[in-house]
């Protein structure tokens, strides 16, 4: 999808903490870094793996102009924007456009469960009305989070509504029917829909998905962005094969003390097990068999010129 703004591979950014659980910028702008150097074309911050509901609205704002601050490109930044409160919603993804970020991925307003699809298309048209000509909005479904799934009537209803400001998804269900059913219904008009699940990856693609926003992307993204440019070929097939095992291995653990577990021991920065409760460290049994299985996948962390 050549006109996609966040086309190709995009990692759910992990948010390092220090020891006293403030967020580390100075560690997450270097994981933005090695991300993009490792086949990301975007970064999608500040959401669910980046435990942005355990950081208030000040440091939300925070990490972005820290980021930026320390050289990371807001183009490339899709920040997770969508809290319970409208004004708090609108007020996060009106910064995050000032500071030159082009789009916002948006929870429902998961407090209230089971509202009705005239509810949301309420919410949505007053967070998009008060935000007038930008940043782009795209929705973020997570039903098993959020407890607020998106339909496809809803989200036929406020394109319809505002054309040209709702762009996209990105689809945490993991349900692939859901995810084709999105693509099918709404890919050919230019809505862009972002897997989560990568094993779905490949398969999206050839659908027509504009990429895929994931958490294992933290770990695998060398391998995504060879399944994303060898989409038609058995090399991109092989790379799928093993863009699967990676996931199997990530979540067969708590995801993200997991993830901070495998960034840790690349690094060899402990610091990186620093979490914000409920959230707790992943304990050394659980590590080693996160370790092993990882490294049975086939994929590597270490660059050639780190491992020389």
């Amino acid at each position: 999808m050549a006109q996609a703004l966040f086309a190709g591979v995009n990692a759910a950014v992990l948010t390092p903490m220090r020891d006293d659980l403030s967020v580390d910028l100075d560690r997450m702008a270097a994981h933005c870094r090695w991300l993009l150097a490792r086949g990301c074309n975007g970064l999608g911050v500040l959401g669910t793996t980046g435990e942005a509901n355990s950081l208030g609205i000040d440091e939300r704002i925070a990490v972005l102009e820290g980021l930026i601050e320390r050289g990371i490109d807001p183009a490339c930044l899709l920040p997770g924007t969508g809290t319970p409160a409208l004004t708090d919603t609108v007020m996060l993804s009106r910064r995050a456009a000032q500071l030159g970020c082009r789009g916002v991925l948006v929870l429902p307003p998961f407090f209230y469960k089971s509202p009705s699809d005239d509810g949301l298309f309420a919410y949505f048209s007053e967070v998009i009305n008060r935000l007038g000509d930008g940043p782009a909005v795209y929705l973020y479904h997570f039903p098993q989070q959020s407890a607020v799934p998106f339909s496809l009537d809803l989200i036929g209803r406020v394109l319809r509504a505002f054309p040209g400001r709702l762009r996209g998804i990105k689809d945490s269900s993991g349900d692939w029917a859901n995810t084709h059913a999105m693509i099918t219904a709404f890919g050919a008009d230019g809505f862009e829909v972002y897997p989560a699940d990568d094993s779905q990856f490949h398969a999206a693609l050839h659908a027509g998905a504009a990429g895929c926003i994931t958490a294992a992307a933290n770990v695998g993204s060398a391998v995504s962005a060879v399944v994303y440019a060898n989409r038609n070929t058995k090399t991109g097939a092989d790379a799928q094969a093993m863009l699967t095992s990676v996931r199997r291995a990530v979540t067969s653990v708590a995801l993200i003390p997991g993830l901070k577990a495998l960034i840790a021991r690349h690094t060899g920065d402990p610091a990186w097990h620093t979490i914000r409760p409920p959230h707790l460290r992943l304990p050394d049994a659980d590590a080693a068999c996160l370790f092993a299985a990882f490294d049975a996948t086939g994929a590597r962390l270490t660059d050639p010129a780190e491992a020389a």
